[in-house]
């Protein structure tokens, strides 16, 4: 039997987290000894080989602690999962990370402005880490994935590395096991119930070499998320919101607090170089009092003290450019 099965064994016994798993291992000298003490019935040793088979059908590889590939920035934590499941290219694990989360309920301009932020991270050769689910995360996931061909980015599951939720998410589960990573430390098939959407955050917080909070309740998942980051000692960053919003809640008390460095978009972590157009130019002073909230051009007229005849004849060649869009409320950045 190979040294990963005696691993599984003893990791998918009933009981058996990463501290008692390592004090067994301790104990009796190694991983294959460990798992005879066991006394592991028939019955269980058959469950174990039939997840192996079934991981190896799907392309679902296992990584241990003690592989090159597994994450340097989870080897200090006491309880780090001594083997985890993967679907997809190792390499994007020896990238730098980015972990961006957020509320499942984002809004349009909450999830443009972290897809925004994630394909930034990216183009900079980041791996952006997320958990899959709707909203902030699914922004940050197809942001990332947006950047370009060398691209990539990793989604941590709650349950096993080839469970699909939620189903709207199909695709981008295909698409980031090509182009990035599924990370699972449960077992291949596993349907996951609330525990394991902790040991998820849990996950996404350690993969990060640094966190960015998107909209986020006080009490959620994703707050949850940014308290492990701040136990990982990873730097946090939060993204502000209206203070009316209770999806801003969180982030910001954490700037409130300092708790966490406030998010204003990409130029806090780029040098961000625009090519600038002799119309561009010209058009700067507007375009700098456009942001994610839509603002009307009478307003815009008054900002930049010109009429609105003349404001509104700019705002159409920064549409035409590419530069603002036009909502019903106003206009925003594209």
């Amino acid at each position: 039997m190979n040294d990963i099965f005696h691993k599984l064994l003893i990791f998918r016994t009933p009981g058996i987290g990463p501290v008692k798993y390592a004090e067994l291992v301790n104990k009796f000298g190694s991983p294959a000894a460990a798992a005879d003490s066991l006394n592991c019935t028939v019955e269980y040793i058959d469950s174990v080989k039939r997840e192996m088979d079934a991981a190896a059908k799907l392309g679902i590889r296992y990584i241990c602690e003690d592989s090159e590939y597994y994450p340097d920035k989870l080897k200090s934590f006491k309880n780090r999962p001594p083997v985890v499941s993967v679907r997809g290219d190792l390499e994007t694990l020896k990238k730098p990370s980015v972990s961006i989360v957020g509320t499942r309920h984002a809004t349009g301009a909450g999830m443009k402005f972290v897809s925004d932020l994630a394909r930034e991270f990216a183009s900079n050769g980041y791996a952006v880490v997320s958990g899959m689910a709707m909203g902030t995360d699914t922004a940050a996931h197809t942001g990332a994935l947006s950047a370009g061909a060398d691209s990539c980015t990793i989604a941590v599951l709650a349950g096993g590395a080839d469970y699909i939720w939620p189903l709207e998410n199909e695709k981008l589960y295909h698409r980031i096991s090509e182009r990035g990573l599924i990370v699972s430390r449960m077992p291949v098939g596993y349907v996951p119930d609330r525990a394991n959407f902790v040991q998820r955050n849990r996950g996404i917080a350690g993969l990060g070499d640094k966190l960015i909070l998107g909209e986020a309740d006080e009490k959620s998942g994703s707050m949850s998320t940014a308290g492990f980051a701040m136990e990982f000692e990873r730097p946090v960053f939060a993204i502000p919101g209206h203070p009316s919003d209770s999806r801003s809640a969180g982030p910001n008390r954490l700037i409130k607090e300092n708790k966490a460095r406030m998010c204003t978009g990409p130029s806090d972590f780029f040098e961000i170089k625009e090519l600038k157009s002799e119309k561009s130019e010209s058009n700067t002073e507007l375009l700098d009092r456009i942001g994610i909230i839509p603002i009307q051009e009478s307003v815009l007229a008054e900002l930049v003290k010109k009429s609105t005849a003349e404001t509104r004849r700019e705002l159409v060649m920064l549409e035409l450019c590419g530069r603002v869009r036009k909502t019903d409320g106003g206009y925003v950045k594209a």
